[in-house]
């Protein structure tokens, strides 16, 4: 009997998929470690806040977006082995140091550096793409995204009980357990970076690893897609100076983390590194232009576009909800109690139930892919997606409704129906909802390595800053707004996108075929 083609472990394009989607979940794994353990981190630090939380949250998405136009330009130069490896070695350092920080800013920059580690995923679409044909990459890039999403689910299943058990119970560690959980996921990511640099090769036998001789902007065919380019440029810098205004509002013990001072220093800075953008984009592509763009080497630079928009809106919403998901069900459902009339939602149950959301990132991210690929049409595969995303997280917006206000002046957010089978209803919709959200994400990637295979690190950097883009501002949105309001927002996103995708987006040539 014929093996699975993913599980045919004699092939080296196979071995190298499973020790690349391992690799991804490891970074995944590191990233998100801050969500499940945050009430747990309340309650064993007396002055930390769930404002101080929000804005952890926050900054662990920030950076990752200039990581990642930064390591998509670095793989198309010196590949994604030596990419990949030093990534996880050198990340393993700010994850030590925010498991023992003992003061919020020591925390905030180390989780600021930290999100650095979200690079991760765009080197291992361009390691997959090298590996297979295009009549397989949707399916092979959906394995590769799904399993390695599945890291921040293995997170919130697994580092409360580490943290609450082995920690607490067995070395009676006391409250620096959640401490030490943090430092072991680390240790991980050091370990599995220096193994990964022994286990793979860039491409296949035969075959050589083509880069580009110097880190540049990409180049476009037209001067209509340089206008776009350099459009669809400006929130990646923007994104950051959002992050900034948000900072600047929170005290720590009366006093700004972020004076105003310090505040237009930043907004400055990223102006001079926008501008400075923009000269390098047209000292590049202005004498390529002029010179005039062969024929073959154009490519459809609205695709990128609208691609953007569909990380923006799938795996944007994907890094928000993960990261507020275990609290959300937490305190919305503590109240619940079973039987006896015990309170049954604790942080490990919220941890796990929330874990339901990434998941499904098993099967629904490969899914997706494979649906590309079988599909006659990924642009078609790609509209359905979106549409389920928009309805998924509508349904999660009535999950709950409002309450009383508190008081405290804020108002309560309690489940839609009493009863624990509400609870089982809420977990099924979370599950449908994440499934079109990451099938999503699987599709987005189905088509990103067809459209110019020489940029595939570069589109790829693109449009995953451009989820971590969404994700920053789904946060800082969701610090000003509360759940319910929040899931109505990311409902709206996934809307405009589908309209981005309907207008935009163009099939790309050879699509399926077999070399």
């Amino acid at each position: 009997m014929k093996k699975p083609e993913l599980l045919d472990f004699s092939q080296e394009r196979i071995k190298t998929l499973h020790y690349t989607w391992i690799a991804f979940f490891i970074t995944f794994y590191v990233w998100f470690n801050l969500a499940p353990l945050a009430t747990t981190m309340l309650r064993s630090i007396d002055w930390l806040t769930k404002e101080h939380i929000k804005i952890l949250l926050i900054c662990n998405v920030a950076l990752t977006i200039p990581a990642r136009i930064a390591v998509g330009a670095l793989i198309d130069r010196f590949g994604p082995r030596i990419v990949f490896s030093a990534l996880m070695v050198v990340m393993a350092l700010p994850a030590f140091f925010f498991a023992f920080g003992d003061t919020f800013l020591q925390l905030l920059v180390s989780r600021l550096v930290l999100g650095s580690i979200g690079a991760g995923f765009v080197i291992g679409i361009r390691m997959v793409a090298q590996w297979f044909p295009p009549k397989m990459v949707g399916r092979a890039e959906g394995f590769y995204a799904g399993w390695g999403n599945f890291g921040s689910a293995w997170a919130a299943m697994t580092l409360p009980w580490i943290a609450l058990t082995v920690f607490t119970k067995w070395f009676d560690l006391g409250e620096d357990s959640w401490r030490w959980a943090l430092f072991v996921n680390g240790l991980v990511s050091l370990i599995y970076g220096f193994a990964y640099y022994f286990l793979v090769k860039d491409m296949p036998e035969g075959k050589k690893f083509v880069g580009v001789k110097k880190t540049e902007p990409m180049t476009v065919s037209s001067y209509g897609d340089l206008v776009q380019y350099l459009v669809w440029s400006f929130p990646l810098v923007g994104a950051m100076g959002v992050l900034a205004w948000r900072l600047g509002g929170v005290k720590v013990s009366g006093v700004p983390i972020i004076n105003e001072t310090i505040l237009h220093v930043i907004y400055a800075g990223l102006a001079i590194i926008f501008i400075g953008h923009v000269a390098k984009v047209l000292h590049v592509n202005l004498p390529i232009l002029k010179a005039g763009v062969p024929e073959k080497e154009k490519y459809h630079w609205a695709s990128v576009a609208a691609l953007n928009s569909t990380y923006f809106a799938n795996f944007g919403s994907e890094l928000a909800v993960v990261s507020m998901l275990p609290m959300f069900f937490e305190t919305t459902f503590k109240n619940l109690t079973n039987g006896d009339g015990n309170y049954i939602m604790t942080a490990t149950l919220a941890g796990i139930i929330a874990a339901s959301f990434a998941f499904v990132n098993l099967f629904a991210r490969p899914l997706g892919g494979l649906l590309s690929d079988k599909m006659s049409n990924r642009k078609r595969t790609m509209l359905i997606y979106m549409v389920g995303i928009a309805i998924g997280f509508f349904a999660m917006a009535n999950i709950a409704k409002y309450d009383v206000i508190n008081g405290s002046g804020v108002q309560e957010i309690v489940p839609m129906f009493d009863g624990i089978w509400w609870l089982g209803v809420s977990v099924f919709i979370t599950i449908v909802c994440s499934m079109f959200v990451q099938g999503a994400e699987g599709a987005t990637f189905a088509i990103i390595p067809l459209i110019k295979k020489n940029m595939t690190g570069q589109i790829a950097g693109m449009a995953g800053a451009y989820g971590n883009v969404g994700a920053v501002v789904y946060l800082v949105l969701f610090s000003l707004v509360d759940a319910k309001t929040f899931f109505y927002v990311t409902s709206a996103g996934a809307a405009i996108s589908f309209v981005f995708c309907w207008l935009m987006l163009e099939e790309p040539e050879g699509s399926f075929a077999e070399e």
